[in-house]
């Protein structure tokens, strides 16, 4: 009888630590996010399951390109791309994105533009000051956009993304299984 209670004794230890561990973890280090809507297609798409590192921005910095999520109030987080980190100045000009006055490939934008006409624009032009009234991105501020310029709710439209709001960075989509990826970001642009 006394091995009997020492076993579930061990087993219930082992339990309540594993909780803890698993709440540590969806806290501190990685969380899961399931994608809703469109803006950000084709790269992830409504119902994607992806995982979040929150502790990425903390021992890392916000990188142009990066995927991720962010609050945007109490109920409603979104997914998107950052495009300008503190002190960029940037434009879109002829479909054509421009930071620091350099051009930056999109290599994520490159199959959704085939699903289009390729006389539209995908991205209107715009400069940073004509959005935002800001020349430059302000600090601890990111400008976002969804890669599915046509139909996302991003910077244009809210401005700036403030740092104390941003969850982490998307590092995987695991669902569906057949579309599972860890590379959301192509080249990173200097």
């Amino acid at each position: 009888m006394n091995s009997l209670k020492q076993e579930t004794w061990e087993w219930a230890k082992a339990i309540v630590i594993g909780i803890i561990v698993i709440i540590v973890i969806r806290s501190f280090v990685v969380t899961n996010y399931s994608v809703s809507g469109q803006s950000m297609d084709p790269t992830l798409q409504s119902s994607d399951k992806v995982l979040v590192s929150k502790i990425s921005y903390t021992i890392g910095d916000i990188n142009r390109l990066d995927v991720l999520v962010f609050h945007t109030d109490e109920n409603e987080d979104y997914v998107k791309r950052v495009i300008g980190i503190p002190g960029d100045l940037i434009s879109y000009d002829n479909d054509m994105l421009f930071v620091n006055k350099k051009r930056v490939e999109e290599p994520y934008l490159k199959s959704f533009v085939a699903y289009h006409n390729p006389d539209e624009r995908l991205t209107e032009n715009f400069t940073l000051k004509e959005i935002t009234g800001n020349v430059r991105v302000p600090n601890n501020s990111y400008f976002v956009l969804g890669d599915n310029r046509r139909e996302s709710l991003d910077s244009r439209y809210f401005k700036f993304v403030k740092k104390e709001d941003i969850v982490g960075k998307v590092v995987a989509r695991y669902w569906p299984l057949e579309t599972a990826t860890i590379n959301f970001i192509g080249k990173n642009p200097e």
